[in-house]
C-alpha cells in the first residue's frame, strides 16, 4: 500500500515541471491530488487499523450482495475464458496495445481546449489613415449588424486605445464585447462556432476591415503570449520593414489556402500615407532660398508653428498659425507656396523641391529588440496540430528568407510545443523512477517488469476514449496520462503480491500456478474493480460535462475513464496469464521438491 501511494505520487512529477500558462493551470491539481494521497496513506496506516480494531471486534460477516457477486461472477468467467484461450488472448492483447499506441499519432492535437466564457471579443481593424467620423461609422455599423443575431444580448465597442493608455492604438482598431444569451436558450440552436462563422460573412461585405474573433480572457492571454492580437502568429525578423511585410504577404496567401485557418489578416507596420517634400539644395542655393526658411514654410503650412502661449490659470495652451486647408489640401497645393528669398523675391516650393505621395511606416514593432512584421490567425473546426503542421510545410517549401531574416511561430502553437517537449523530458524520468520503485519494492526486474505492462494497456485504453469521444490530445489530455500511470500500476501491485504470496503458501494442489492465480484474481476482483470504478464513475460528471469551463476538465477525464477501464480489463484477464507464462515453470520445481521430500522420507 505504501508502495502504491508513492508511486501514484511519482507519476504526477511531471506536472510540477510544466511552466508559464499550463503550469498555472494545473500544478493545483498536482499538489491538491499529492497530498489528498499522502493524507489518506497516513490516515490508512494509523487511524483506520485503531478504528477496525473497536468497531469490528464481533459479529463481522460478509452478507450476500447481488450487485458485487454479479460482477466477480462475470470477471471470473471471463479470466476462465481468457485461461483456456491463452495462446490466442495474450498475441491479441500485445497487438491491440501495439495498434493502439501507433494510433496516437493519428490523433488531433492542441494546446489547451479552448474554454467557452459565454461571450465574443471581436477586434476590427481598419486602414491606419481613417478618421475617427469614418471608424466611429463603421463601429456603429458593426454593432447594428451584430445585434441582428438573436443569440446577441448587447454588444458594446470601443474605439481606439483603451482610456488607461496601456494599449497602442489608433482610431483604426476598434474592439467589440459581445455578450450572448446562454447557449440552451438559442433559437436557431447552432454551436458557437457556427454562430462566429456566420458574424464573419456577414461582417465581410464591409471592405477594408480585418477581423479576429476570440473571448475576453484568451485575446488578453493571447496578446500576452505572443505580443500580436491574435491566437496564433506568424512573425518574420530583420531589419527592412519592406522585404518582411514582402514575406509576410507571401506567407498570407500561402495561409490562405490551408482548410481550417480562420480571422487571417497582416499586422502591417506599412500603412501611413506621407507626403515627402525633399528639397533640392543645388535649386535652392541657384534662388537663394535658405534651408531653414523652405522647412519653416512647410512646417506652417502642414503641422503649423507655435506663435504665442495662452494661459488659463494653471493651464497652458500653444496658439498655433498653420495655413487655411484650401492652400494645403494636395500635393499640388503645398508645391505652390511661396518661399522667401535673400534677395527679397519669393519663389514655389515646387521649384526647389520634388513633392511625392508615398506610404511609410505607422507602426514598428519590436521583440527582443528586434523588429518583426507579423500575421495572425485562428484555428477553427480542426485541430491545431496537423493544421500548423501543413501550414509550415507550405511555408518552408515557398518562402525562402535572406540572411539576417528569420521566421517564427508562435501563440497557442508555441505554448503547445512547450509543454509537449517539457513532457518529453520528464515523462520518462517520472517513469524510470516509478521502476527504480518496483525493483526496490519486489527485489527483482522480472516483477519489475510484469506490473510496468500495465501501463501501455491503460495508455491505450485512454487513446481509445480520445478516439470515440472526438478529443484532440491536449495537455489536459496528458495530465490524464500521468494521472494513470501511478493508479494502472497499483492494480499491479495488487495482483502480483497476491499471486507470488498464493504461490509461497499453495501446497499439494495438482496445478499450483494456476490455482495460485485463480485464487488471487477472485480475492483482487473487489479491489481493483473499486479502484476503476470509483474513479470512472467520479469522473463521469466531468466528463460529459458541456458547462462553462467544462472544456478544460473534459480530456482529461475521459483519458482516465478509458484507461483505468482498459487497465481494470487487462489486469484481471490479461495480466495473470502473462504472470503464468513468467512463472510457467513453477508447477515443475514445485513437483520435483515434493518428490525430493518424499524420497527423503522414504529414505528415513
Amino acid at each position: 500500500m505504501f508502495f502504491a501511494k508513492v508511486i501514484i505520487i511519482t507519476g504526477l512529477l511531471p506536472i510540477f515541471a510544466f511552466q508559464k500558462v499550463e503550469g498555472k493551470m494545473f500544478s493545483p491539481l498536482a499538489y491538491t491530488l499529492g497530498f489528498a494521497l499522502l493524507g489518506a496513506l497516513i490516515t490508512t496506516l494509523t487511524l483506520v487499523p485503531v478504528l477496525i480494531s473497536i468497531l469490528l471486534r464481533k459479529n463481522v460477516r460478509e452478507k450476500y450482495n447481488p450487485f458485487v457477486e454479479t460482477l466477480t461472477g462475470f470477471m471470473l468467467k471471463g479470466f476462465a475464458g481468457a485461461y483456456k484461450r491463452k495462446k490466442w488472448v495474450v498475441p491479441i492483447a500485445l497487438v491491440i496495445m501495439v495498434g493502439g499506441i501507433y494510433s496516437f499519432k493519428h490523433l488531433g492535437s492542441e494546446f489547451l481546449p479552448e474554454l467557452d466564457e459565454g461571450s465574443i471579443w471581436l477586434r476590427v481593424q481598419t486602414p491606419y489613415s481613417i478618421s475617427l467620423d469614418k471608424s466611429v461609422e463603421i463601429s456603429t455599423q458593426i454593432r447594428k449588424i451584430l445585434m441582428g443575431f438573436p443569440q446577441v444580448k448587447y454588444a458594446v465597442s470601443q474605439t481606439g486605445r483603451p482610456d488607461d493608455g496601456t494599449d497602442v492604438a489608433g482610431f483604426y482598431n476598434n474592439e467589440f464585447s459581445v455578450m450572448l444569451y446562454p447557449e440552451d436558450s438559442w433559437k436557431p440552436r447552432i454551436s458557437k462556432d457556427e454562430l462566429i462563422a456566420e458574424m464573419s460573412r456577414s461582417l465581410a461585405n464591409i471592405p477594408g476591415i480585418d477581423l479576429n474573433f476570440s473571448q475576453p480572457i484568451m485575446d488578453n492571454v493571447e496578446e500576452a503570449v505572443s505580443g500580436v492580437k491574435g491566437s496564433i502568429s506568424v512573425k518574420v525578423y530583420g531589419d527592412s520593414l519592406n522585404y518582411m511585410e514582402g514575406k509576410i504577404e507571401e506567407i498570407y496567401n500561402i495561409l490562405k489556402g490551408v482548410r481550417g485557418i480562420t480571422d487571417l489578416g497582416v499586422i502591417h507596420n506599412i500603412g501611413q500615407p506621407e507626403l515627402d517634400v525633399n528639397l533640392n539644395q543645388n535649386k535652392m542655393a541657384m534662388y537663394g532660398v535658405a534651408t531653414a526658411d523652405a522647412n519653416a514654410v512647410v512646417a506652417m503650412a502642414i503641422g503649423g508653428l507655435a506663435a504665442s502661449t495662452l494661459y488659463e490659470g494653471i493651464k497652458t495652451f500653444d496658439i498655433r498659425i498653420r495655413m487655411p486647408e484650401n492652400f494645403r489640401k494636395t500635393p499640388e497645393d503645398i508645391g505652390n507656396l511661396l518661399v522667401p528669398t535673400q534677395s527679397g523675391s519669393k519663389v514655389p516650393i515646387k521649384e526647389i523641391a520634388t513633392i511625392t505621395e508615398k506610404t511609410g511606416p505607422c507602426l514598428i514593432f519590436r521583440d527582443g529588440n528586434q523588429r518583426y512584421s507579423a500575421l495572425k490567425f485562428s484555428i477553427r473546426n480542426r485541430d491545431m496540430g496537423s493544421t500548423i503542421a501543413e501550414a509550415q510545410k507550405k511555408v518552408d517549401a515557398a518562402v525562402q528568407l535572406k540572411r539576417g531574416y528569420t521566421m517564427a511561430w508562435q501563440g497557442d502553437f508555441e505554448n503547445q510545443k512547450r509543454a509537449e517537449h517539457r513532457l518529453a523530458q520528464v515523462v520518462p524520468i517520472s517513469l524510470l523512477l516509478i521502476f527504480l520503485l518496483l525493483f526496490t519494492m519486489f527485489g527483482n526486474l522480472k516483477d519489475a517488469g510484469l506490473v510496468f505492462l500495465n501501463v501501455p494497456f491503460a495508455i491505450v485504453g485512454g487513446i481509445a476514449a480520445l478516439f470515440t469521444t472526438g478529443t484532440n490530445f491536449s495537455i489536459s489530455a496528458g495530465i490524464g496520462f500521468i494521472a494513470l500511470f501511478g493508479i494502472c500500476i497499483q492494480d499491479g501491485v495488487l495482483l502480483i503480491t497476491v499471486f507470488k504470496h498464493n504461490l509461497e503458501n499453495i501446497k499439494g494442489a495438482s496445478n499450483t500456478l494456476f490455482s495460485s492465480i485463480k485464487l488471487g484474481v477472485q480475492s483482487r476482483i473487489r479491489p481493483v474493480m473499486m479502484t476503476a470504478l470509483m474513479a470512472a464513475i467520479g469522473l463521469l460528471p466531468a466528463a460529459i460535462s458541456h458547462g462553462i469551463g467544462s472544456e478544460s476538465s473534459r480530456p482529461l477525464a475521459r483519458v482516465v475513464i478509458g484507461g483505468i477501464l482498459c487497465a481494470m480489463i487487462f489486469s484481471l484477464w490479461v495480466f495473470p496469464l502473462i504472470f503464468g507464462w513468467a512463472y510457467r515453470n513453477v508447477d515443475n520445481k514445485h513437483k520435483a521438491s515434493t518428490i525430493d521430500e518424499s524420497n527423503s522420507e522414504t529414505n528415513s
